[in-house]
């Protein structure tokens, strides 16, 4: 399995003291430190993922508990009507994030803000996040990264004027965060409040 490189100054970072002190002969104070890589290393896995082969299909960005799934509130959206799943990532689950469908990306925007509890309603709208926007066929798909208690950076990869495919690694977030998708209002949700997903492959939506 592949490792994210976000994860390689973590990894090496505690990696090298494990190294230092056992090579001098202090294998207990060595051994915290080995496993704290053991856990970056976990924390940042990328595994491979095949995303199903639907032109309608809007898949999930991220692995994670589904918190809501229903017409968007207002205040945090554009303007119009907007279905929202949001998506909550504990420390345990892939962090890596994934295009939810194919098309352009038409804008790309870092917002800097608070770092309130992911899973709080709250964290939608005053953290720190980015924000792609795809076209997708003329219609409009929002993918919002969103920073939580824990995380104090979000890594967007791409660049307006891509053109991306659903089920594309496009950044990453770092331990325990929260995805927004905003879709048409035409979109058919296939996901409930509580359920589990995975990026990539779980089909969140249709259009």
């Amino acid at each position: 399995m592949r490792i994210d490189r976000a994860g390689v100054p973590f990894i090496a970072g505690t990696l090298a003291p494990a190294a230092v002190l056992a090579v001098l002969g202090l294998p207990w104070l060595a051994l915290p430190f080995a496993i704290l890589a053991g856990l970056m290393t976990y924390f940042f896995r990328d595994p491979d993922r095949e995303s199903p082969f639907d032109p309608a299909a809007v898949v999930s960005p991220a692995d994670g508990r589904v918190l809501i799934a229903g017409p968007a509130g207002g205040g945090s959206t554009p303007a119009g009507d907007w279905q929202q799943v949001s998506i909550f990532l504990s420390p345990l689950d892939v962090h890596v994030n994934r295009i939810p469908v194919t098309g352009r990306l038409t804008h790309v925007e870092f917002r800097p803000g608070r770092f309130v509890a992911a899973y709080r309603g709250a964290a939608s709208a005053g953290n720190e996040r980015n924000e792609l926007w795809i076209d997708r066929g003329g219609e409009r798909v929002v993918c919002r990264q969103i920073a939580g208690a824990l995380v104090r950076r979000v890594v967007c990869r791409l660049e307006a004027g891509a053109d991306v495919r659903a089920g594309q690694r496009f950044g990453i977030m770092k331990f325990g965060s929260r995805i927004d998708l905003l879709l048409p209002a035409r979109a058919v949700l296939r996901v409930r409040p509580g359920e589990r997903v995975r990026g990539g492959e779980s089909i969140v939506a249709t259009l």
